[in-house]
Parts: structure tokens; sequence; C-alpha cells
């Protein structure tokens, strides 16, 4: 399963109300880290798949839901629980400490 676009309009829905744990990427076709750390997030969406939704936000395409949250930087990942944001990492960061966050926060392990 590959990554899924969420939109300020599908958040409520793919994110909020999703069944399971929801990986979002607050990201920008201009930003060199987002793609840096895109081939990783899109090797744990296979990996993860029953799991944790790994989904993916253009901030450009979709400027509320990154305002709602605070997001200041980006790559910002944050983990949705139960509609609830549990954990938040700002930066890019290779494929093993994404990982290692997730097995912190409960999902992975």
């Amino acid at each position: 399963m590959s990554t899924v676009k969420v939109t300020d309009e599908s958040f409520e829905t793919d994110v909020l109300q999703a069944e399971r744990p929801v990986l979002v990427d607050f990201w920008a076709e201009w930003c060199g880290p987002c793609k840096q750390i895109a081939p990783a997030l899109e090797q744990l969406s296979d990996e993860l798949a029953d799991k944790v939704t790994i989904a993916k936000l253009n901030i450009e395409e979709s400027p509320t839901t990154p305002s709602r949250y605070g997001v200041r930087g980006i790559p910002t990942m944050m983990l949705f629980k139960g509609g609830q944001m549990a954990s938040m990492k700002v930066g890019a960061m290779p494929k093993q400490k994404i990982l290692e966050w997730l097995t912190e926060a409960g999902v992975a392990a």
C-alpha cells in the first residue's frame, strides 16, 4: 500500500476518523528534505500497511490543516491516533529513525 494523499477537505475523514493510526507527512514540492524522506515513507507504508496509514499533505495545496496544527517547518510528521495528535517530529530523518519513532509511539511494534 503506498502513501495516501490527504487534503484540507479529506483530513477529517482520512485522518481524524481513521480506525487505525495515521502518520501525516506535511510537505511541499520545493522542500529538499521532504523529497529525501519520501522514499522511506513509501517503504514504511508498504512494510507497515497493516499497522499504520501513511498520508502526505501538501501544505501549499492545503494550507488550513497545517495552520490548525501549528506546522512551522517542513517536513513535519504527526502521528494521529483516535482522532488526536499523539506524537510529532520535525525535520528529515532516515527510515530507521522514523521506524524507531513509530515503535516508541506503539505503532510499529
